[in-house]
């Protein structure tokens, strides 16, 4: 018997389960899966920003980084100092008997050691969400995300992550929204042509 749909059942625990470093920041929230949305396109834009990387596996180890929580629940720094999550094993109990085990299991590897160019560039997209959500949190006046963005922007490793920390810390999270508000704002259909 298969276990595609046990397995793509599982993942999809990630969705309704809650990541718990915002109960000690005391705003926002998310589950895993939306924290590994935002690591696949991190790691997507600084595997273009380094090139000649391994994309594909890159995306893989951004994608499944965190799959383990779908049975060990999120730790965050202050529980992992009191617990210890099995997480490689948790793992390979997630992954076993699917036609690409091998594969996944590989993967999970490579993110613990840490030392591929890709392994360590999904490493910093880990961060580089959460950076992003403490810069938006930090604008929006919630002053204990700047401590905590001192604290992360040290993990980043990479001169690629470092240098997209730095633009992300140089940008407001609403720019985007607002690059053309003089003509969005006052002509909500958008500029006419007479």
């Amino acid at each position: 018997m298969s276990r595609l749909a046990d397995f793509l059942f599982e993942t999809a625990t990630l969705k309704r389960t809650p990541r718990t470093g915002y109960q000690f920041l005391g705003r926002g929230h998310e589950n895993v899966a939306e924290h590994s949305f935002g690591v696949i396109a991190l790691a997507y834009v600084l595997g273009r920003k380094r090139g000649q990387v391994n994309l594909e596996r890159l995306l893989l180890l951004a994608l499944f980084h965190d799959l383990a929580e779908a049975r060990t629940g999120d730790l965050n720094y202050v529980n992992k100092r009191y617990v210890t999550a099995h997480e490689k094993q948790a793992f390979e109990e997630a992954v076993r008997d699917l036609p690409f085990s091998e594969e996944l299991n590989s993967i999970k590897d490579e993110w613990l050691k840490g030392q591929s160019p890709e392994a360590q560039l999904a490493a910093d997209a880990d961060q580089l969400d959460m950076i992003l959500e403490l810069r938006r949190l930090s604008q929006h006046g919630w002053k204990q995300a700047d401590q905590w963005l001192s604290y992360a922007t040290q993990r980043l490793k990479t001169p690629e992550g470092q240098a997209l920390g730095q633009e992300i810390l140089s940008t407001g999270p609403d720019d985007w929204w607002f690059e053309r508000r003089d003509q969005l704002w006052i002509n909500p259909q958008g500029p006419t042509n007479k």
